[in-house]
């Protein structure tokens, strides 16, 4: 069997035997949906958009509420000096005090039908608050998935240039062998440690990589810095060896099914209901308002003198107090044409709003379509790779035999094998760039992860 393939096999069983006691030894290996799960319960963007949720509820809760009868009470006091009204309703020359106790009461029976349309536009902005709060999740979600396809890429790709190290490091071994019993000069053993320092560097950029990836997962996460942190492996399956017509929907059917479902549609439609309670609550500015009152009142009369008897606080209280209950009407004739230039001005709203949502749906149609372009040409491109690997694999099987007989110089080798690590990294990049758009694609569709 050939090299490469050797040492394939060998670095795969290796990778699959050792993978269930890693998973002992290491218990802090997260998977995708706990990173998503950690990130949505501890971001700081989703925490201040639920706030925002909460204070909507409260909104909704004091239009509700608007349609209670008011109650409030007073007193006063009151000192009067010279010639003052008496409790008779007479004026004499006689200093005073009055005290004076009310509650009154004021119930909205008609307000131009403001009331329930501020009720109505309340809770459609706390269905638009709750459809907010769930896009900044679903964004959040995907940008977490993206930077752990990054993790997943990069370590896969330290693995490769690993292997080649690993195998540079063998033919240096065996060009030593060659220059001793003289069928390779020195200067290709120099040559090709040369090459084994580049490898050596390539690894250490390739897991310096790696450890960037991880940090801004980790960073993503709110994770503090001293926690150990690392990812487990998903199987992906064979799903990239399933044809584009079968595993991909065309962007106009994810589409159809997104404009249905996506929060970020949803909270523009619901904004825009809001705004039309808007303009029907500027025009009840046009209609008479009733309201019904009620209220009770009592004094307490105190004259300073020796001529003058004064009765007791209850009694006066008792039978000074009055009640009264009426009805209030305001008619706006005039009003500087404030309310005209509201209703204006949330008419304006209106179209604003049907704007945003139209926007937004061309921009959720777009990313549709580059997802789907990018899926097809990911899968394409990791088909096409695959070839190249197994036609660099070939290559660079027979310029190993040739450099092992001291028929190739080390360029040949190294050229060879930059080759079938170029095809390689292709794939790789291919792979992970297709799951992840196929992710999206999925995510639009309604599908969590």
């Amino acid at each position: 069997m050939q090299v490469m393939k050797k040492l394939f096999i060998v670095a795969t069983l290796i990778s699959v035997l050792c993978r269930p006691f890693a998973g002992h030894a290491q218990t802090d290996k997260w998977t995708l949906e706990k990173c998503i799960s950690h990130a949505l319960e501890h971001n700081i963007t989703v925490k201040q958009l639920e706030l925002q949720r909460q204070s909507s509820e409260i909104d909704l809760n004091t239009a509700r509420n608007s349609r209670l009868p008011n109650l409030n009470s007073s007193a006063s006091q009151n000192w009067n000096f010279g010639r003052t009204q008496i409790q008779s309703g007479l004026y004499e020359n006689q200093n005073q005090s009055n005290t004076s106790f009310s509650i009154s009461s004021s119930v909205p029976l008609f307000t131009g039908f403001r009331i329930p349309n501020e009720i109505a536009k309340n809770e459609l902005d706390l269905q638009a608050a709750m459809k907010n709060l769930e896009k900044a999740k679903d964004d959040l979600s995907l940008n977490i998935a993206s930077l752990f396809l990054q993790v997943l890429f990069n370590r896969e790709l330290l693995k490769v240039n690993e292997e080649q190290l690993a195998f540079t490091k063998y033919q240096v071994e065996r060009t030593k062998e060659l220059v001793r019993y003289e069928k390779a000069p020195a200067s290709q053993l120099s040559d090709i440690e040369s090459q084994a320092a580049s490898d050596e560097v390539a690894v250490v950029q390739a897991r310096n990589n790696l450890e960037l990836a991880l940090l801004e997962l980790k960073q993503s996460l709110e994770l503090e810095q001293t926690v150990e942190f690392d990812v487990s492996i998903p199987e992906i399956g064979d799903i990239l060896t399933e044809g584009p017509a079968g595993s991909i929907q065309s962007p106009q059917t994810v589409f159809e099914n997104a404009v249905q479902i996506r929060p970020a549609v949803k909270e523009q439609e619901l904004r825009v209901a809001s705004a039309e309670k808007t303009l029907k609550i500027a025009e009840s500015g046009y209609y008479p308002s009733l309201n019904l009152n009620a209220g009770y009142g009592t004094n307490y009369f105190f004259l300073y003198g020796r001529n003058y008897t004064n009765r007791t606080l209850s009694e006066q209280l008792k039978n000074n107090g009055s009640e009264y209950i009426g009805l209030s009407l305001n008619i706006p004739i005039f009003n500087r044409y404030s309310v005209r230039n509201q209703v204006k001005s949330a008419r304006l709203n209106i179209e604003n709003q049907q704007l945003v949502l139209e926007n937004t749906k061309k921009t959720l149609f777009k990313e549709i379509q580059t997802a789907y372009q990018n899926a097809v040409a990911a899968q394409e491109k990791y088909r096409a790779s695959e070839k190249a690997i197994a036609a660099a694999s070939e290559s660079f099987d027979a310029a190993n035999v040739k450099y092992e007989n001291g028929k190739s110089t080390v360029f040949e080798f190294n050229e060879a094998k930059t080759r079938l690590l170029k095809s390689q990294s292709e794939a790789i990049q291919a792979k992970y760039e297709y799951v992840f758009r196929r992710k999206i694609l999925d995510f639009y569709n309604g599908e969590h992860w």
